[in-house]
């Protein structure tokens, strides 16, 4: 293996100096460096007397190289910043040196042209990750078997669907499909055309003590005529009911008309209030929300209903309400209630991959000069990005889930756009916080592998392992005779107006165009391939486009579902078998490009590339080294009756805080204004009074704790928590109703509210089309939509599908080194005699 040695090169990170050399090699950087001790620790034996810091290739998120003529006596810089959150600049005496090094990493990095030639198709994996194979760990059949479904066992109401086991059915799907039993695969297919990309509500979780469901699925595609599938009607109805009165553990699960709850799952005795207790504010309110017009009596016997007892199965839509009525404007959107009168759905405000990411780059962004500068974070900047109330959102979102299928004993559809950002998130975390296994490193495997890559989030359009130009800047001569400073670019500057102004642009220039757009940004599509905006000259090794990194579509969809574990891990510390440097090291490989299990979209395109012979399973890096990453506080004991220890865990939305670890500051650092906003939040509500915050509008208050005539204190500051006053549910809608937080919260009586319009009720879209179009008036971006443009989108036939061929008029989109980045001062002692890092 050929390696370029650059000697005299200073590196700093974290406002420390290093002295070494940098190796640049086929796949990573190597700086290597004195190992010299801290100023007080004696010399340990045989320590070694260099280090090594490796950094892959595809790991890095941005490059900028700044030139400076040797005669200046300036040395010229190459600064990284690494997708793992490391910061670091390397600085080079001799300007010609570091243009070659600048032309290796991007070469390298940018320029491969297709994924064969990342690490991973040429990755040896070390001895003791040879006798794992990590691609044969998830096997559908087991994991469904485990849940109580199999074509040898009694019949759940659930069955093992071979439709799509060639992926020319739905190719973004599983080969293995659970539909309901009473379903058949002719009624599938008809389905499939009403779905976003043919991906129909099918089965991903059952809960063993109820047997609940969680389904999930894309939007359906509505449209301006609101059309309509009795095929897809059947299908979801059959989902709710699939498994209502069947016999199951030896438990008869409830009827959705019963007065007596099936037995709990995290309780012991739901006839008592402890769930009452214990509920928060905005659960209580979301619970209430999704009640409706639901009497707290019996109908039959008059008997006052018990608080789980009653079902009320949910149809949850990630989005928020208008980003619904955008894409029911492309042919799509979400479901008519008048139709699904079986349920009820449920929007949730999470923003789409676009806002995200914006999101993490405002995070990046108070971050950045963590190489030049021991400086603290910009908190500024931290509670500009959103970034918490992104991820209590979602732990928001999942729990509700969770309570509505574990407690309360409902059934549940999940659906985003396309069924594979937001959807993934919300299936994955609320089986997390439903069922222990998926707390062990075996299950959380098996879970990433089912509700993940099975189901299809596109891993390599989210992270692009191939890099992009545009992520590689070299500054000109001119703007290099100063150093670098704290708080100036960092080749990125009008980034973020640039990225917003081309969105808006092409969600309505491309809104007809859009077919074969891997995005779940709710309208606004990525550009096409060869839109010569997107890349300033052409690369010398072009990628394939299907291969190629589309910036618009980068987002941190997955980094935000680990992100939640790790807020569950933090909150419940001894539930959880594996540690936090289990989900950091995770993140990492997502971007190193030294495993395969991330490099493509879809089960059909890891099967396609012989993806299990041509490159390794990032699981047997992990099973390799279980013990590193097994928490010495787990433990396995479920008992119900006991506090701690049961069955269902749901996150403190309260408590949300920055996972300081994986940002490489100390928690000091990231969440001290956090637990002083906290601690000066609880002194207050000390001395507040019940009456006066139970008057104000839209707020909520903790019921008496034991009999005190203090309202219990919201335990958490503004900045990292959702308001008090709204939750991430945004609102209710059934056949009769539309039910919004703010409504609710000023009527003691929720099933009082008089209908309001929605997105999907009969009428009501000329309305919300009036709305989001008094919304971009004066733009002459929205001429096409609203003006007398043409539409190819534009829906033709009757208001509903023809049932009986399964057409839909509407059209869907086509669709190495331990390399922990952690203190430079950690050492590691080889064989050798010189620090290295073991080969990930």
């Amino acid at each position: 293996m050929h390696i370029k040695k650059i000697p005299n090169v200073d590196a700093i990170r974290g406002g420390e100096k290093h002295s070494g050399e940098l190796h640049l090699t086929e796949h990573h950087i190597i700086f290597v460096f004195p190992n010299v001790l801290p100023d007080g620790v004696p010399p340990q034996q045989n320590a070694p007397k260099t280090r090594e810091l490796y950094i892959a290739y595809p790991v890095i998120g941005n490059c900028v190289f700044r030139p400076c003529p040797s005669v200046t006596g300036r040395p010229s810089s190459i600064r990284l910043r690494c997708r793992d959150f490391m910061f670091i600049n390397f600085s080079f005496p001799d300007e010609v040196q570091a243009r070659e090094a600048f032309e290796h990493i991007r070469n390298r990095t940018c320029r491969l042209g297709t994924i064969e030639k990342l690490y991973a198709f040429s990755y040896q994996p070390l001895k003791p990750e040879r006798p794992f194979n990590g691609w044969n760990l998830y096997d559908p059949r087991a994991e469904f078997r485990r849940q109580g479904i199999s074509t040898k066992s009694v019949d759940r109401g659930w069955r093992i669907s071979l439709i799509n086991k060639d992926y020319t059915f739905s190719p973004t799907y599983p080969g293995l499909l659970v539909v309901p039993s009473r379903i058949s695969d002719n009624v599938i297919k008809y389905a499939g055309s009403y779905r976003s990309r043919q991906r129909i509500p099918v089965l991903t979780y059952l809960h063993s003590l109820n047997n609940c469901s969680i389904t999930r699925s894309s939007q359906p595609m509505v449209g301006f005529r609101g059309n309509r599938s009795i095929q897809d009607e059947k299908l979801v109805s059959s989902c709710f009911s699939a498994s209502a009165t069947v016999e199951f553990n030896g438990m008869d699960a409830s009827a959705p008309d019963t007065t007596t709850p099936s037995p709990a799952s995290s309780q012991v005795d739901l006839q008592g209030d402890g769930i009452e207790a214990e509920t928060s504010d905005t659960e209580r309110l979301e619970d209430e929300l999704i009640d409706g017009n639901d009497s707290n009596y019996d109908t039959k016997t008059g008997k006052r209903l018990i608080y789980g007892a009653q079902q009320s199965n949910l149809i949850v839509d990630a989005r928020p309400t208008i980003n619904a009525v955008v894409m029911q404007a492309m042919g799509k959107g979400s479901e008519n209630m008048e139709y699904y009168k079986f349920a009820k759905k449920a929007y949730l405000n999470i923003e789409n991959i676009h806002v995200m990411r914006e999101s993490l780059n405002t995070v990046i962004e108070s971050l950045k000069d963590g190489d030049i500068s021991r400086l603290p974070p910009n908190r500024e900047l931290l509670v500009k990005s959103g970034w918490l109330k992104h991820i209590t959102g979602i732990l928001d979102g999942s729990a509700l889930i969770a309570r509505q299928v574990g407690i309360r004993h409902s059934h549940v559809l999940i659906h985003c756009s396309d069924g594979w950002d937001r959807t993934s998130q919300l299936s994955a975390l609320s089986q997390l916080m439903l069922d222990p296994y998926y707390r062990t490193i075996e299950g959380f495997i098996v879970l990433v592998e089912k509700d993940w890559l099975s189901f299809g989030h596109m891993f390599a359009q989210r992270s692009g392992p191939l890099s992009h130009e545009k992520w590689f800047v070299a500054e000109k001569d001119a703007m290099a005779g100063s150093a670098i400073q704290p708080g100036e670019s960092d080749g990125r500057a009008g980034e973020a107006f640039e990225s917003a102004l081309a969105s808006a642009k092409r969600f309505f220039k491309n809104r007809n165009n859009d077919s074969n757009a891997e995005s779940d940004g709710d309208g606004v599509s990525s550009p096409p391939v060869d839109d010569a905006s997107q890349v300033k000259k052409p690369a010398p090794s072009a990628p394939e486009a299907s291969e190629a990194t589309r910036p618009n579509e980068i987002s941190p969809v997955f980094h935000q579902f680990l992100d939640a574990t790790y807020q569950l891990l933090r909150q419940h510390p001894n539930r959880f078998e594996f540690n936090e440097r289990f989900l950091r090291r995770l993140l990492y490989h997502l971007h190193a490009g030294q495993y395969g299990t991330f490099l493509w979209n879809s089960e059909k395109a890891r099967n396609d590339a012989h993806a299990s012979e041509k490159t390794r399973s990032v699981w047997d890096y992990f099973l390799s080294r279980k013990p590193e990453f097994i928490n010495k506080d787990y433990d396995s004991t479920i008992d119900d009756r006991q506090s701690g220890r049961e069955r269902l865990l749901f996150p403190k939305l309260s408590e949300v805080r920055w996972w300081y670890q994986l940002f490489g500051r100390t928690d000091v650092e990231m969440n001290e204004y956090l637990d002083v906003a906290a601690a000066r939040d609880e002194r207050i509500g000390g001395y507040a009074m019940t009456g006066t915050t139970a008057s104000m509008p839209g707020s909520f208050t903790s019921p008496p704790n034991n009999g005190s005539k203090s309202p219990r204190p919201p335990p958490s500051p503004q900045p990292p928590s959702l308001p008090l006053s709204k939750s991430v549910l945004t609102g209710v809608e059934s056949a009769h109703e539309a039910l919004t937080p703010e409504r609710a919260a000023g009527d003691h009586h929720p099933a009082s509210l008089k209908h309001s319009a929605s997105a999907d009720t009969p009428g009501a879209f000329t309305t919300n089309l009036a709305k989001l179009r008094d919304g971009v008036v004066g733009l002459d971006l929205g001429r096409g939509l609203f003006g007398g443009g043409s539409s190819n989108n534009a829906v033709t036939g009757g208001g509903s599908s023809d049932t009986s061929s399964g057409k839909n008029t509407s059209t869907p989109r086509s669709s190495t080194g331990e390399q922990e980045m952690a203190d430079m001062s950690s050492v590691r002692t080889s064989s050798s005699g010189k620090e290295s890092m073991e080969m990930t």
